[in-house]
């Protein structure tokens, strides 16, 4: 590693340290709004099992998302958000029949 890429990458880890501690101030937060699952559930015309069956997660995961006691991360933000959009493209590319 060429010695001025290994100090910025030194600098940039001790800026993360402060930010943890909260000496500093991040430059840049991202935050993203969590889609609203009922809705994008009864959109679809589906019960929570079947939404649940056809995006591969737990029924439970659905209620919890719903009722607010659990929020979708990472990858079922993108799913959910694309479901959301489009829901006829989810329903194609996961074969989800009869829904």
């Amino acid at each position: 590693m060429i010695k001025k890429d290994f100090d910025a990458l030194l600098e940039s880890v001790k800026e993360a340290g402060q930010i943890r501690k909260k000496e500093i101030k991040p430059s840049r937060i991202h935050s993203y709004s969590i889609p609203d699952v009922k809705k994008i559930r009864e959109k679809l015309h589906v019960s929570q099992n079947e939404f649940a069956h056809m995006i591969g997660v737990s029924e439970n995961t659905i209620q919890n998302w719903e009722q607010g006691r659990r929020k979708p991360e990472g990858p079922a933000i993108a799913l959910l958000r694309i479901t959301e959009k489009n829901p006829r493209a989810v329903l194609d590319a996961l074969h989800a029949q009869n829904l």
